[in-house]
């Protein structure tokens, strides 16, 4: 293969991450960073199958059958879930259709990738933590120190704007309004902004965390170093709260908190509130209201409210009859078998 062919892919794919991706597309930076790791690891893969170095690989190694053979080693070396093997197709289907529109003498080879489809996932139940459970965790906090106040105002920003880590950590002074009507703007996934209220309790937070010197693009959630918060920072914050929670709420061991879990939580805090979904759906900047009914699916509560309102509805519910208790004999009966 010549020189050439190597320089060629590596162009591609420079192309299609700062050109297409970037430009283009307009795809957010957790975006490009989760699909740069995808195709990172594809070549780290492919170079080792091939034995050669990642400088050597070329557009004509860009097979189905490498492919195939990555998103196996994905799951049975990498022990990746299926839902993160199908994440990771998508990025390299997206790579190849660009290869496609630039090289279109290898479009037969980039077409049987193209076909590939993603491995069919089971649905879990979505993990929340009820409202006292929630509040438990926001208690924790120490505010009179200046790191329990940081941590304070971003356990409450996270439950009270129901915000992804990525749209938290990139809030600026200049997108809170602390000054009645409370509000924030948050940038969310494909670039789009929505405004949340903000809470009394959350401006009380973030006013103590927000200095007069700052300048208005100034980033709020800042480590003890005055560096930016990282999404691992973010989550190391909100487990090592919640671990010190379950200590009192025994509940919470059950569970791995996590920042995504108080966006859930605020979720489904909403739907207990009476909010109608639609209204959800855009306070936490889902795509679809297909996104948002996960949590109506989840709230085994809701569903028993839902089931007392039917039962009254149809005139099936019982009234003045005495609760039913087993006999001695009857549980003597059961001991038995």
């Amino acid at each position: 293969m010549r020189q050439m062919d190597y320089d060629r892919l590596f162009v591609l794919v420079q192309s299609y991450f700062q050109d297409h991706l970037q430009r283009v597309r307009g795809a957010s930076p957790h975006t490009i960073r989760a699909y740069g790791h995808a195709v990172r690891l594809f070549f780290l893969f492919l170079a080792e199958r091939l034995r050669r170095p990642i400088s050597k690989l070329g557009l004509d190694d860009i097979q189905v059958g490498h492919v195939l053979a990555f998103l196996d080693h994905l799951e049975t070396t990498r022990h990746n879930a299926a839902s993160s093997r199908n994440c990771r197709l998508i990025a390299l289907r997206g790579l190849v259709e660009h290869l496609l529109r630039h090289d279109l003498s290898r479009a037969e080879a980039y077409h049987r990738i193209l076909a590939l489809s993603g491995k069919r996932t089971r649905s879990r139940p979505v993990t929340y933590l009820e409202p006292e459970l929630a509040r438990a965790v926001l208690a924790r906090p120490d505010s009179a120190t200046p790191s329990g106040a940081m941590h304070r105002a971003l356990l409450l920003f996270l439950y009270n704007t129901g915000a992804r880590v990525g749209e938290a950590l990139a809030v600026k002074r200049e997108d809170l309004q602390l000054s009645r009507p409370y509000q924030v703007h948050l940038l969310g996934k494909g670039r789009k902004e929505r405004f949340c209220p903000l809470w009394s309790e959350t401006v009380r937070a973030l006013r103590q965390i927000c200095l007069p010197e700052q300048g208005p693009q100034a980033l709020i959630f800042r480590n003890s170093h005055g560096a930016p918060l990282t999404r691992d920072g973010v989550a190391y914050i909100v487990a090592k709260y919640a671990t010190e929670a379950a200590q009192q709420y025994p509940a919470l061991r059950r569970c791995r908190v996590t920042p995504h879990v108080l966006r859930h939580s605020c979720a489904v805090a909403l739907l207990q509130a009476g909010v109608d979904v639609t209204v959800i759906r855009d306070y936490l900047g889902h795509a679809s209201i297909s996104t948002t009914s996960r949590y109506i699916s989840t709230n085994l509560q809701m569903r028993r409210d839902v089931l007392e309102r039917f039962w009254d509805k149809a005139g099936l519910r019982s009234h003045g009859t005495d609760r039913w208790r087993p006999t001695p004999k009857l549980l003597e009966f059961l001991s038995s078998l």
